[in-house]
């Protein structure tokens, strides 16, 4: 008879290290690239860093506990948070719905508010990753394990799209369709899925010449064409990382923030970043990142079992599909669509999900030294 001998490891050390040095930095650039809407709105400088700061605290708070809770039990709410995460996608439709910016992402109580769209990104990683490790040999097999999951990715990417929110329908989507490839499926169909989503979106083009979804995905061609209106944010954000040249303006004063590009502290933060630390910081940024997404990969690579190999693969590619959409978006590179940088960008909902996943994958790592004896 086996039995299970665990020798919990300490955790990757560099990923926490990593984590923590991508949450200070982020409070610090929400601080400085909302000074001066955050006394525009609320009379005081200090409100969204004081708001920031609890979020960062109650993250910290649900990084411990992923870190100690054993991966391995998420199997059992897999499901329920899956059809949880997709009742609340549909209550944003209701009168509970708050719409901001015409996008109704929001679902809110009195002063309390979250995004159902974060939440489905991942019950859906952990909803794949037990549907893939049950039974590992369906990835192989259209019927009963692609087809499944591609039903899954098009009725959650419509819930989403519906609200409207672009970027997280690609992630998820993404997500999807990458963990699949990471679970062994044939490149074929990964070639497949690829062409379909590009299809889906040359439809969606076609289905409204002219009209919203059409400009969103031509604005950034050229956003300079109409600077005061599509065009706005892209322009400024553009002004703000011309400005910031080599080694930046200095931490703190930056001028785009300054009313010049809506709410700075949001998707648009890695403008102000480069305008303040300009090219070099940057790029020390992104270092930090990869070397973040090399420890995500890593962990994946030595987890114990399938299970959290697909969980640690898919929360990687979380990470990395947003930082990815997010730098496009802010150069120009792709069409706006309202994506947060991983740790950085203000948001309460997005920071706790990131720090709580972090601390999922450092959970996994614990458990790479677990071994079966007779």
């Amino acid at each position: 008879m086996k039995r299970e001998i665990k020798k919990l490891q300490p955790g990757d050390f560099v990923l926490t290290i990593l984590t923590f040095l991508l949450v200070i930095f982020g409070v610090i650039m929400v601080f400085s690239s909302s000074y001066y809407s955050s006394i525009n709105e609320t009379g005081s400088p200090y409100a969204y860093l004081k708001r920031d700061v609890v979020w960062a605290v109650l993250g910290f708070g649900l990084m411990v506990f992923t870190a100690i809770f054993d991966y391995r039990h998420y199997k059992k709410i897999a499901l329920p948070l899956l059809i949880l995460s997709a009742i609340l996608l549909a209550l944003l439709f209701t009168p509970l719905g708050q719409q901001r910016n015409a996008a109704t992402r929001w679902l809110g109580v009195g002063g309390f508010t979250i995004m159902p769209g974060e939440i489905a990104k991942i019950a859906i990683i952990l909803f794949v990753a037990r549907y893939l490790s049950d039974k590992p040999d369906r990835i192989r097999s259209f019927k009963r394990g692609i087809f499944p999951l591609f039903v899954l990715m098009a009725v959650f990417a419509a819930m989403i799209l519906l609200q409207p929110n672009l970027s997280t329908a690609i992630t998820v989507c993404a997500i999807i369709i990458l963990m699949m490839f990471v679970a062994g499926m044939h490149w074929g169909w990964f070639a497949g899925l690829f062409g379909t989503g590009v299809a889906g979106v040359a439809g969606l083009l076609m289905a409204d010449p002219g009209g919203y979804w059409t400009q969103r995905f031509t604005s950034f061609l050229n956003p300079f064409a109409d600077p005061l209106g599509t065009g706005y944010q892209v322009c400024q954000s553009l002004l703000a990382l011309g400005s910031g040249g080599l080694f930046g303006v200095g931490l703190g004063k930056s001028i785009e923030k300054n009313l010049y590009l809506p709410e700075p502290q949001n998707d648009f933060i890695l403008a102000i970043i480069g305008e303040e630390l300009g090219f070099v910081g940057i790029i020390i940024l992104l270092i930090v990142y990869i070397a973040l997404i090399w420890r995500g990969i890593h962990i994946a690579v030595n987890a114990p079992d399938q299970f959290g190999m697909l969980l640690a693969a898919g929360i990687t590619i979380m990470v990395a599909i947003q930082v990815i959409l997010n730098i496009a978006v802010v150069t120009s590179s792709m069409p706006p669509t309202g994506i947060t940088l991983p740790f950085i960008s203000y948001g309460g909902n997005a920071l706790m999900l990131f720090m709580g996943s972090m601390g999922i994958l450092l959970n996994i790592s614990r458990h790479s030294g677990t071994v079966k004896q007779e």
